[in-house]
């Protein structure tokens, strides 16, 4: 990486920090009781699992408007003819293990995705329809962004419930993947 990176790098930036904290928040989790994962905590969506749930259905239904992108990006191929979640408190995981499977298996498709995006795919406008239908037509790259930036805002709310709950996550910084110059 050049000391210039380029909004590609970026998201490829960003995919390696989401799956790395992945790792961490979900090894915290599974270090708990299951009946303390699914505890009601007063959180917005109550527990530490229905709120790692619902990062999990939000980003598939990101990455199944990102499959229309023209690129046609390989790695989004499962997510093409899947029915569309329009329930964003949908909870289909039924416990801790399924939902860190289906997790493991969306980190690989967006770490892949990412490596082969390119600059011009961002400079595309992407068209989608919201969970009620509504359309949108806005610039790729920021979508990108909101993607990744509603991840974190989430998983700061796990990291604090499981704080919370004893669990200490460790260090939770982008920067602690950010490479020297």
């Amino acid at each position: 990486m050049t000391l210039a990176p380029t909004r590609a790098d970026h998201v490829r930036q960003m995919a390696a920090y989401n799956a790395w904290m992945n790792e961490k928040v979900y090894a915290a989790a599974a270090s708990l009781p299951a009946e303390a994962v699914v505890a009601d905590r007063g959180a917005f969506f109550g527990s530490i699992h229905a709120t790692l749930t619902h990062i999990a259905v939000a980003d598939t239904i990101w990455l199944q408007r990102f499959a229309t992108h023209p690129a046609n990006y390989s790695a989004l191929e499962p997510m093409r003819g899947m029915p569309i979640q329009r329930d964003l408190t949908a909870q289909p995981f039924g416990d801790l293990a399924s939902l860190s499977s289906h997790r493991r298996v969306l980190d690989t498709m967006i770490v892949d995705w990412a490596a082969a995006m390119t600059e011009v795919d961002l400079d595309h406008a992407l068209a989608y329809a919201n969970t009620r239908g509504q359309a949108f037509r806005k610039p790729f790259f920021f979508l990108v962004m909101h993607f990744f930036n509603h991840q974190t805002h989430h998983r700061g709310q796990a990291s604090t419930l499981l704080t919370q709950a004893g669990v200490d996550v460790g260090v939770t910084d982008l920067s602690a993947l950010i490479a020297e110059v």
